[in-house]
């Protein structure tokens, strides 16, 4: 698998030098080379691109012009709806400086024009709608040097009488529109509002939302930023059928349609990054994509639940300087600059950088802690056709765990009355302190406006110390803690590649985007041995901390661990029709696994292999409305200690998901996605119940449900992200747990529903409101032996917008409800109590 690695590192490199150096020469001659494309034939299947978009003000109304080499190539359908004139050009994409969807909102440019709205309405197709504010505008069409030109005559300006003059004077030419006067779309990476209508997650192409068949839910920046969300936990809230598993200090562990979100199921940029939910500061990252469902057609390994895509900030070709200032409830300090723009004159050299740092305690005792993030982004232009963006990330972070409090004296009752929920049975003297940093890079080529290549690696390493007590259970008197104690030094290594070739054709009248490409990944894990103690016991109800801790070794452990996997796949989406769309995808990967037992000296290793397929198919009656149903699959290495006697190699666990759904766009404001799914885990790892301590692989589990997601815009101004889950996961076949069982820490009903609105005019211009209700439902710990209960939690925010200033007070459990965030053993965790946070925001 080294040499493997290698030889693919190497020939990725060879080619992409090639590559580069062509591109360098067709830049040295760009003149020419326009020339001869303007001039070439357009064939029916190749996307125009639409490189800027720009609204002037005449003295007519206002002109839209589109700035492309190929105006004269495009063709508009339009029509009308009132005051609403509405025009599509198909065959052509905007793309703009910083990359995949937006959408523009330009309100009242001129008397008489309410709004102006350009989008990619589908990965083909641009729509732009003009909105008359008493009557329908006029529109007219021409075609300049420039590009593409929309002349709006507004009703109100048409109407309004002109001067007359004296007979005797000479015509005097009307002066153009002043620069000053010009409006510019200016991208900056916040256009997108509450509603996103394209991602990469689903099929690792550019592809509109509604052509994928299979639930995507993405928590865009606008709702971080109104929710002030600074943690991945939060941002999570957002989507239903997501549910937290525990959480003590840095570490938060999630479960996604009632299975649990193991390491790879963890993406940064569309790849696997073991540590991306290790530290939860968002500072760097531009939005949240979840993916319902197996994944192992895009991904490789990983647990059937789902795959959550954390989407990093990327360079602007414009100027955007934000600082934040944070001060909350327990001593929350936080301070955030956002910094992007261009480092030359020609804006072939962008930049972004990222710097945030936190101070903050918290309502249970010893539990507080500090991070430092700095992420720097260098993206470079070599010639029009390739892009390179090298990419740095460092986190420094020194934290604490929280214990959870006793199931028995919170959850149920307990002789000697109540434990408080600041409860923590860790030592003050603990701490857990890493350092995190990751490098990477990522190279885009378009050969021409059909084919293009992508390369895109990271590697991730991560020190961890820590100094830590443990719990082990509480005694018969239901008062006495007994604990353990380790101190530890750990490395991780996560490296990870990929390579995709994508490319659009057409076979007839049947048009193609096929994608093929292979992605490596190698994980490296190493603890060594490390002695648990025996630690001093704790009253719960009068902790005395700060005993000294046992002689006595209770256990040891210490392992090197290698994981190294290649996955090879083939992926068409294919649109039958305009209107009838086929997704067909198959992945084949290997993975070689190296166990070190440095406790015993033993050593094991194994090689496993699986192929995983994909079929779906949209269907779209109107335009605005796509049926969908999809099969996908995923599998992960087996676990469980090998009886080589009897069954001496398991088979991979698997994952097989139906799926079917409606996806609708509502007003070009809204989007809505209803799913049903029924998702089988097979070859779950069981205990043997002929041989103690081995494994057989007998088990099953069955998740299904209905998830529902609304987002977007109402009315200019109010947004709204909601959704609601109905999840039952339950165990079907095992040899120690009772099926029918259901699966731990997953709620049968969540809900959230989060809604905003900022005045639009007047005096009190850019002052605006936000509530949030989130709702889980009752979960089972994992024997089923208790349930936690449910719990309904109230969130707000009061924010004020004005130029390049933004103040926010947001509340979290505004009623301070006790609830339980989630289980682990015979602990339970308690959601936070009431808090305010205050930010000040300064962007320049």
């Amino acid at each position: 698998m080294l040499n493997l690695w290698q030889t693919s590192l190497f020939l990725t490199g060879i080619f992409f030098l090639v590559e580069i150096q062509a591109t360098w020469a067709e830049t040295a001659d760009s003149n020419r080379s326009a020339q001869i494309l303007v001039q070439s034939p357009t064939s029916t299947s190749e996307i125009i691109p639409v490189t800027g978009v720009k609204a002037n003000p005449t003295e007519k109304g206002v002109e839209i012009i589109f700035q492309t080499s190929k105006g004269e190539q495009l063709q508009i359908t339009n029509s009308s709806t009132g005051n609403n004139f509405i025009a599509d050009i198909p065959n052509a994409q905007l793309r703009l400086p910083n990359g995949d969807g937006f959408t523009f909102r330009s309100e009242k440019p001129v008397v008489g024009i309410t709004e102006i709205t350009v989008t990619n309405f589908d990965a083909q197709t641009i729509r732009i709608t003009v909105v008359g504010e008493n009557s329908l505008p006029a529109v007219e069409l021409f075609d300049d040097n420039e590009g593409l030109i929309f002349g709006v005559t507004s009703s109100a300006i048409a109407a309004q009488p002109q001067p007359e003059k004296p007979a005797s004077e000479t015509p005097q030419e009307q002066p153009a529109a002043q620069q000053d006067d010009q409006i510019e779309l200016v991208v900056t990476g916040e256009e997108d509002g509450y509603r996103v209508q394209e991602t990469t997650t689903g099929t690792k192409t550019d592809t509109p939302l509604r052509d994928i068949p299979q639930s995507i839910q993405v928590v865009p920046q606008q709702v971080l930023r109104d929710q002030q969300v600074t943690r991945l936990d939060d941002a999570l809230r957002n989507v239903p059928g997501v549910n937290q598993n525990f959480n003590f200090g840095p570490f938060t562990f999630y479960s996604i349609r009632g299975f649990d979100a193991t390491e790879t199921n963890l993406l940064r940029d569309g790849l696997i990054d073991t540590l991306a939910g290790q530290v939860s500061e968002l500072s760097s990252i531009e939005r949240v994509e979840v993916l319902k469902g197996p994944a192992s057609v895009l991904f490789g390994l990983g647990n059937p639940g789902g795959s959550i895509n954390l989407i990093s900030k990327r360079p602007l070709s414009e100027p955007f300087y934000t600082i934040d200032a944070t001060i909350g409830s327990y001593s929350f300090y936080r301070g955030a600059v956002d910094l992007s723009g261009a480092l030359n004159d020609s804006k072939t050299v962008l930049y972004r950088l990222n710097l945030a740092y936190r101070n903050s305690g918290s309502s249970v005792d010893f539990f507080d802690g500090e991070s430092l993030n700095i992420s720097p982004v260098i993206s470079v232009a070599i010639g029009e056709k390739t892009n390179l963006s090298l990419e740095a990330e460092y986190i420094k972070t020194s934290d604490r765990y929280a214990s959870g409090v006793p199931v028995i004296g919170s959850l149920l009752p307990n002789p000697n009355g109540k434990v408080s929920r600041n409860l923590n049975l860790i030592e003050p003297s603990d701490k857990i302190e890493q350092t995190i940093t990751r490098l990477g890079y990522r190279i885009d080529h378009k050969f021409n406006e059909n084919w293009s290549l992508n390369n895109a690696f990271s590697f991730a390493f991560r020190d961890l110390d820590q100094r830590r007590t443990d719990s082990r259970g509480l005694e018969p008197d239901n008062r006495t803690w007994l604990r353990s104690f380790s101190e530890s030094s750990s490395e991780n290594r996560n490296y990870a590649m990929s390579t995709n070739l994508i490319g659009k054709f057409a076979t007839g009248s049947i048009q193609h985007q096929l994608l093929f490409g292979f992605d490596l990944n190698r994980f490296d894990n190493f603890n060594p041995v490390i002695p648990s103690f025996e630690a001093a016991s704790i009253d719960i109800f009068n902790p005395v901390y700060g005993n000294p801790r046992g002689a006595n070794i209770i256990s040891s452990e210490g392992f090197r661990q290698q994981t190294n996997s290649l996955g090879i796949y083939l992926q068409d989406q294919v649109a039958l029709t305009d209107n009838l769309k086929v997704l067909l995808g198959g992945r084949f990967d290997v993975i070689d696994r190296k166990y070190e037992d440095l406790v015993s000296n033993t050593e094991s290793s194994g090689t496993d292999s699986a192929f995983s397929p994909r079929f779906g198919i949209v269907y779209q009656p109107i335009p605005a409305i796509s049926l969908y149903t999809s099969y996908t699959s995923s599998f992960t290495p087996p676990g469980g200690s090998y009886f080589f006697g009897v069954d001496s190699s398991f088979k991979p666990e698997r994952g097989n998901q139906y799926e079917a759904g409606v996806k609708a766009d509502l007003n070009d404001r809204l989007s809505a996605t209803l799913a049903l799914f029924d998702l089988t885990r097979t070859n779950v790892t069981t205990e043997d119940p002929n041989r103690p301590n081995f494994s057989i692989q007998v088990g099953e589990q069955n998740s299904r449900g209905v998830e529902l997601n609304l987002a977007g815009e109402i009315l200019p101004g109010w947004n709204i992200f909601a959704g609601y889950a109905y999840i039952d996961a339950r165990i079907t076949k095992d040899n120690t747990l009772t099926p029918g069982n259901r699966l731990s820490n997953s709620a049968n009903n969540s809900f959230n529903l989060w809604t905003s609105y900022e005045i639009q005019k007047g005096n009190l211009q850019g002052l605006g409101a936000g509530i949030g209700l989130f709702f889980v439902g009752d979960r089972a710990n994992f024997g089923n032996t208790y349930t936690v209960p449910s719990y309904l939690r109230t969130d707000a925010a009061i924010f004020y917008n004005r130029d390049r200033f933004r103040v926010a007070l947001n509340f979290k459990n505004l009623f301070d409800i006790d609830y339980f965030e989630s289980s682990l053993g015979n602990r339970v965790y308690y959601g936070q109590p009431f808090t305010v946070q205050g930010t000040v925001s300064w962007h320049f």
